[in-house]
């Protein structure tokens, strides 16, 4: 068992973040509604391609849970039955999560994939998690990390659902996209510890202190992006998507405040490179981090200046997940430093 562990557990943390690349294109998309039910979509497995699955006619059979929309409304089947001439009302309750009735079929199936995603990245963590009872005689704490992924993934699905039926409340979605890098930072730890042979690095107390010092400001600029992103979705819904040069003509506080930010967030990481150069320290990952960076500042560039141009959005936050990332692997790393 413990010879696929490790490849398993890079193959979860892919397909986690496989996941974070679709969220980020269903919210460049507004397809956050794709979707107005949870696990299912409009009550099918398969989600619909066109309104008139959606729409009551005639002589039709449905099953239970499926959904159609009628005046503006969400209603769901009752049982299983085959409609008659006459719309019957008894066959049908009210879907009260929430009062969203809109269909869009490029929004369903984005919100879909998405969804997909998630699935697979819940599936190979949970075949990680079956898999590192292999180290039940070397490492316990592998076992308990794997299963705490787990439960992660899982409470992460629920938070998905609670997402949907909030109409997307922005505190929500925040919380969702924190979740998601706690998990990428816990499988990111399970891969290091479960690594046979590791890197040795040269110990230098300034630069570990830094590397943590990066980590909150990176976290601090995630929370404060995703509230931009929310002035973002809501100048869009007022403006529309032919609009898209006046979303940032009156910018709130929190944009200022995100910008400005990103230049401290840009000097410690310098400082950090430019150390580990001088020192010879070895972290080849400081590199990474710069591109990623330099990609970061680029698409926040094209987003003011360009009018968000197509995919920005989500490259932008995509780079932030990913240097996250670097930045929780850099730490790990820093453990087996020697003086």
């Amino acid at each position: 068992m413990k010879k696929y562990f490790l490849p398993t557990a890079k193959t979860a943390l892919v397909l986690i973040y496989l996941v974070i690349m679709a969220g980020a294109l269903v919210r460049m998309t507004g397809s956050g509604m794709g979707c107005p039910d949870w696990p299912k979509c409009f009550g099918y497995y398969i989600p619909p391609t066109d309104v008139q699955e959606l729409t009551w006619t005639p002589d039709r059979e449905f099953e239970k849970g499926q959904v159609i929309i009628k005046d503006e409304q969400l209603l769901v089947a009752t049982s299983d039955f085959t409609t008659k001439n006459e719309f019957n009302p008894e066959n049908w309750r009210e879907y009260t999560k929430h009062d969203y009735a809109i269909f869009n079929p490029t929004h369903t199936w984005i919100e879909y994939i998405n969804r997909l995603a998630g699935a697979l990245a819940g599936l190979a963590t949970l075949i990680m998690a079956i898999l590192s009872f292999g180290f039940k005689k070397v490492n316990k704490r592998i076992i308990w990390l794997s299963w705490l992924s787990v439960f992660l993934m899982g409470f992460q699905g629920w938070l998905g659902a609670t997402v949907v039926y909030s109409v997307l409340n922005p505190v929500k979605i925040t919380l969702h996209m924190i979740v998601a890098l706690l998990i990428v930072a816990l499988v990111i730890y399970i891969i290091r510890i479960a690594s046979p042979q590791r890197k040795v690095f040269k110990r230098d107390k300034l630069f570990t202190s830094f590397v943590i010092v990066a980590l909150i400001l990176t976290m601090i600029q995630v929370i404060t992006g995703t509230q931009v992103r929310q002035f973002v979705d809501e100048q869009i819904k007022l403006l529309g998507y032919d609009r898209m040069s006046m979303i940032l003509s009156e910018p709130t506080f929190n944009f200022y405040f995100h910008r400005t930010f990103s230049i401290l967030v840009f000097v410690v990481n310098l400082f950090l490179y430019l150390r580990n150069r001088s020192l010879d320290i070895y972290h080849s990952k400081m590199n990474w981090v710069m591109a990623v960076l330099l990609v970061e500042i680029a698409s926040g560039i094209a987003m003011y200046y360009f009018d968000f141009p197509f995919g920005s959005q989500a490259i932008h936050l995509f780079a932030a997940s990913i240097l996250f990332g670097i930045q929780i692997y850099l730490i790990f790393e820093r453990k087996t430093a020697i003086e």
